[in-house]
């Protein structure tokens, strides 16, 4: 179950079923809606996160109408509607709309709220030439602990520059984790470090963590965004919780760059 590619078709495509994968504890899928085609939920005990990929869609939730529209995850900043347990929505799409979903367990009533460009987080990281610049990626998070301590999840995107790595150096946490991958083109590919395995990861492809340290890269001449969700344990939250590989941690240090190889001469 390390990753996991299945064709996509209209309406809710399944990726996980927080029931049949205790392991993992959520809910997570990919919404396909054409034109004028709606999609509603809201269950007990249970909140759910709509994160637009792809679109112009309208979200509706308790008495709320907010209309989205994003190109994609590389030109445009995203909309995220996250509801608490038992609270009705819909989402009405205006043109081909893809929409990514995750859901857990969380019996606390909270006020959903819906994200908008603004409100992302980003952090830029490796763009100090850190290890000569091959890390370079831009981290987002729509909510976490800090933010929304009521919730029993977080979710955020990476963009993943072309050749560059992410989720570098190789580190590892408790709590579950899972990576959806999009490209900025169709064929676009790079390769998923996880579980002690690699895979190749492409358009609409989720990468499962359950164990061990984990890292990811893109192709050169292939951007990637991958939106990232992690589930808080029982009495053990994802704190920005980070536990690096002790035979890597040499990466972190500030004269790193002196010691990686590079041709005589070169800069």
């Amino acid at each position: 179950m390390a990753y996991l590619q299945p064709e996509i078709k209209a309406g809710y495509n399944a990726y996980l079923d927080m029931n049949d994968a205790p392991e993992v504890g959520m809910d997570v899928g990919l919404l396909v809606l054409e034109p004028g085609q709606g999609w509603e939920s809201g269950r007990p005990d249970i909140e759910i996160a709509c994160l637009l990929l792809e679109g112009e869609a309208i979200f509706h939730w308790e008495g709320q109408s907010v209309k989205a529209i994003r190109r994609n995850p590389f030109q445009d900043e995203a909309y995220c509607l996250h509801t608490g347990p038992g609270v009705p929505f819909s989402i009405q799409a205006v043109t081909h709309t893809e929409i990514y979903v995750q859901a857990v367990k969380n019996p606390v009533p909270f006020t959903s709220k819906l994200y908008t460009p603004r409100d992302v987080m980003v952090q830029h990281a490796g763009n100090k030439n850190e290890l000569l610049g091959t890390m370079r990626r831009e981290i987002k998070t729509f909510f976490d602990y800090e933010s929304a301590p009521w919730s029993q999840m977080v979710l955020g995107e990476v963009l993943n520059f072309p050749g560059k790595w992410s989720s570098y150096p190789p580190h590892h946490h408790p709590q579950p984790e899972v990576y959806f991958h999009r490209f900025d083109k169709p064929l676009g590919f790079g390769a998923s470090f996880a579980n002690g395995e690699v895979h190749v990861s492409r358009q609409n492809g989720l990468t499962v963590i359950l164990d061990g340290f984990h890292s990811q890269t893109a192709a050169p001449g292939y951007a990637m965004c991958y939106m990232w969700g992690i589930r808080h344990l029982p009495g053990n939250p994802w704190q920005k919780t980070r536990i690096d590989d002790p035979g890597h941690e040499w990466l972190w240090k500030a004269d790193a760059n002196e010691h990686i190889f590079r041709l005589e001469g070169e800069a």
